[in-house]
């Protein structure tokens, strides 16, 4: 297993990117000034998009695992990945995020505590509502952990 940074064409991943964030045009705003992961093991099974908010603040822009290899570790190994990388260089990692029953508990897991929400983000910003496990997406949610 490898974690390799991507420089170049990160459009490459898009169909895991919209996994995470499923409107390319939100993808767009963000995706040419980002740093781009990926995690290799025998094939790509997961991506991480990361971001300077300055302040000592590095966010997860996005984070998505291939369906087939989801609750396998490899998000997880990737959060470990950047906890490394970028100690000492930042203060906090942090990640926005919608109140999901999938979403929430596994960055809790990872050590990432709520810290603040945006209200009505994903209906101000997305052209279609976001439901997931049947619920719809209103609020971001905002976690953090210390780096």
């Amino acid at each position: 297993m490898k974690i390799i940074e991507i420089t170049e064409n990160k459009k490459e991943y898009l169909d895991l990117l919209l996994l995470a964030d499923e409107q390319e045009d939100m993808i767009d705003r963000y995706l040419d000034h980002v740093t781009m992961y990926v995690l290799d093991d025998n094939g790509v099974k997961c991506e991480c998009v990361i971001t300077d908010e300055g302040n000592g603040v590095l966010e997860i822009k996005n984070i998505a695992t291939v369906p087939e290899y989801q609750g396998k570790g490899y998000a997880k190994a990737m959060i470990e990945f950047l906890i490394k990388q970028y100690h000492g260089q930042y203060s906090v990692l942090q990640v926005g995020t919608g109140d999901s029953p999938l979403t929430i508990p596994f960055y809790e897991k990872c050590g990432f505590i709520r810290s603040h929400s945006i209200p009505n983000f994903f209906t101000d910003n997305y052209d279609h509502p976001i439901i997931e496990c049947g619920v719809q997406l209103v609020d971001m949610i905002y976690l953090q952990r210390p780096l």
